[in-house]
């Protein structure tokens, strides 16, 4: 019972926090006024700003948002205990991200959905504009590359996720379609969605011949390898959804998404209930609430600051904001919808990443195989000391363990060998248990997560690389670049930096595709500090508005100066150490651009408040 009171509490606290700290936020802090006109009513095109029903906005938005985010970061952060990443999630969310993303929305809503950079420039500075337009293509570019590799893992692991995938496609362009163009029922045409992909998982799970796999093709060129053919095909994908109306591909294929992600989380926490009171879901029982010691002999980097780097869009995300401000502010048809999809889809993302953790721990233990982590390990050839009697049963024909040697088999181990793809993995597998308990077989239930990751991973590369058009776009308007102010153009070379990066290594001996876990920790403190420069901005704003700032400047400085902290310690002991020097290079330039975009910032706020001083003499 004690699983089902951690995840109920949590749930509780996310209801409560909504209707009453995001109401206070709407109404008495933002003062926000249904007659206020939004973006998508007064510069409609059908392309990019559309006014939309507030459910197909929440489930763009929340898919958007969340991606794998929530799934990958606290799969790894619970390696320094589950309950430290539990506590980060809950309160973290409440307090500081669902704040961010809330305060991102209405600051573009009320600022012609322009985007965080374009707004920086109005708030702070002009100078200040390009230098967040700069830092945010950075960070852009992580996310694409990172997420991509997720999502060819994914697929290289579990090929019965890729047909479902693929098929949404088409699926999310029918409902676009027929109720953007012909006014057919939201509710009808999600029926059929829904049903044509619930028939394409049962198929793909169910039998081989659905499943699809691609074959190596390295010995042709080292880019060639699997990972990098799922990637190549992404990527060229993510082209098309970035240049095409919103209506058409990226906002269906979002909201049939979210209506996946929804139906997976119901079973879940069915799974789960049934599961605590079976007796067969101990939190406790399975893996330790806290481990900092055994994680530092492991080589993890330190709890602090890395737990709220790695946790990462379970909490707060910089990320968060571009969507707000990007895709989302042109799409929200009242301002009366701003709570329901800024604070609340932060808190249902929040939730999701309270699943995962539950998953990855009382999930697990309730039996997995052992025969993929065999292999694994045989690749590796090292577990640490205190991991002797799983490494010893994996060296035999695969059994299926429960309890704290499943999980042990999974986290018990060195820091080195934990990779991106495994760790997603074991939020499927365990996930996959809980579904079990209703009654649907395992692999149906893996088929059903493995999607959802692919999913989700994909709604995020494709909404950032269509977020970093826009920026491009502004960055040719401020630099009197024509070419890069036409969106084909401009997404282009936003592809390009993603390829780039994604053809990172994980060591010089690795594959091409590889780097997806050292590239995370850039990500992670990157994206944390955008989202405390947000916060500043939007400090900025309300103080201009003779509003109490402290609810978002605390958050702010909170969210600035951990991860440069985080930033620091991998350029000093990791990047330059490990001879990684174009990551050494890049974090530099990102902590460079943060510390000139927070001088940016106190001088902004210190002008306004000399200026509110002497109106008062």
């Amino acid at each position: 019972m004690t699983t089902f009171l951690v995840a109920f509490l949590s749930f509780f606290g996310f209801i409560l926090a909504y209707n009453t700290y995001g109401r206070f936020l709407a109404r008495k802090l933002f003062q926000i006024s249904p007659e206020e006109v939004v973006p998508s009513v007064e510069f409609r095109d059908d392309i990019d700003f559309v006014p939309t029903n507030r459910y197909v906005i929440f489930g763009h938005h929340f898919t958007a948002i969340a991606g794998t985010g929530p799934i990958v970061g606290p799969t790894i952060a619970i390696i320094w205990g589950w309950l430290p990443a539990l506590i980060w999630v809950v309160f973290g969310s409440i307090f500081i991200g669902a704040v961010h993303d809330f305060a991102a929305l209405v600051l573009s809503l009320r600022h012609k959905g322009r985007s965080l950079g374009d707004i920086a420039g109005s708030v702070l500075s002009p100078s200040a504009k390009l230098l967040f337009l700069v830092l945010l293509t950075f960070i852009l570019a992580i996310i694409v590359a990172v997420f991509g590799n997720v999502i060819a893992k994914t697929f290289e692991d579990y090929p019965q996720s890729v047909m479902p995938t693929i098929i949404s496609i088409p699926v999310a362009i029918m409902l676009g379609v027929v109720t953007h163009r012909f006014g057919i029922s939201l509710f009808f045409a999600s029926l059929v969605s829904i049903f044509v992909l619930g028939v394409t998982v049962a198929a793909s799970a169910g039998s081989p011949v659905f499943s699809l796999r691609l074959s190596s093709l390295e010995h042709y060129h080292p880019m060639l390898n699997s990972t990098m053919l799922w990637t190549w095909i992404l990527f060229i994908y993510c082209y098309f959804a970035s240049v095409l109306p919103v209506w058409l591909l990226l906002q269906p294929r979002d909201y049939v998404n979210s209506l996946i992600l929804y139906i997976a989380l119901i079973l879940i926490v069915v799974g789960l209930v049934i599961a605590c009171f079976l007796g067969n879901a101990d939190i406790f029982g399975t893996s330790p609430p806290l481990r900092i010691a055994e994680a530092s002999k492991s080589g993890a980097p330190p709890i602090l600051p890395f737990l709220f780097i790695t946790v990462a869009c379970g909490a707060v995300s910089g990320f968060h904001a571009l969507v707000s401000s990007g895709t989302s502010s042109k799409q929200v048809a009242s301002m009366n919808d701003a709570q329901f999809v800024g604070y609340g889809g932060m808190l249902l993302e929040a939730a999701l990443a309270v699943i995962v953790i539950v998953s990855c721990t009382a999930g697990i233990g309730i039996g997995i195989s052992n025969a993929k982590s065999a292999a694994a390990s045989t690749a590796n050839q090292t577990f640490t000391a205190n991991n002797e009697h799983a490494n010893s049963a994996t060296k035999n024909t695969p059994t299926i363990i429960t309890g704290r040697e499943a999980w042990n088999l999974r986290y018990d181990r060195n820091w080195k060998e934990m990779n991106l793809g495994e760790q997603v993995g074991t939020f499927i597998e365990g996930g996959a248990n809980f579904i079990s308990m209703v009654g649907i077989p395992t692999k149906y239930g893996q088929g059903i997560i493995a999607i959802l990751v692919a999913c989700f991973a994909a709604t995020t590369i494709d909404a950032a690389l269509r977020l970093m058009r826009y920026i491009l776009q502004e960055l040719g308007g401020m630099i009197r670049f024509a070419p890069m102010k036409n969106r084909f153009f401009a997404t282009a070379i936003g592809l390009a930096m993603a390829i780039g990066l994604a053809l990172c290594k994980a060591d010089s001996n690795a594959a091409y595709g590889t780097g997806g876990l050292i590239l995370w920790p850039i990500f992670g403190a990157g994206n944390q500090v955008i989202a405390g420069l947000t916060l500043i901005v939007a400090s900025v704003y309300l103080i201009r508005r003779r509003a109490k700032a402290i609810y978002l400047i605390i958050p702010g400085a909170i969210m600035i100066l951990i991860p440069l902290w985080a930033m620091l310690y991998n350029i000093t002991q990791v990047f330059i150490v490990k001879g990684q020097y174009l990551l050494t290079v890049i974090g530099i330039f990102i902590i460079l651009l943060a510390v000139w975009l927070i001088y940016e910032s106190y001088i902004a706020i210190h002008k306004l408040i000399a200026m509110n001083n002497d109106e008062n003499k």
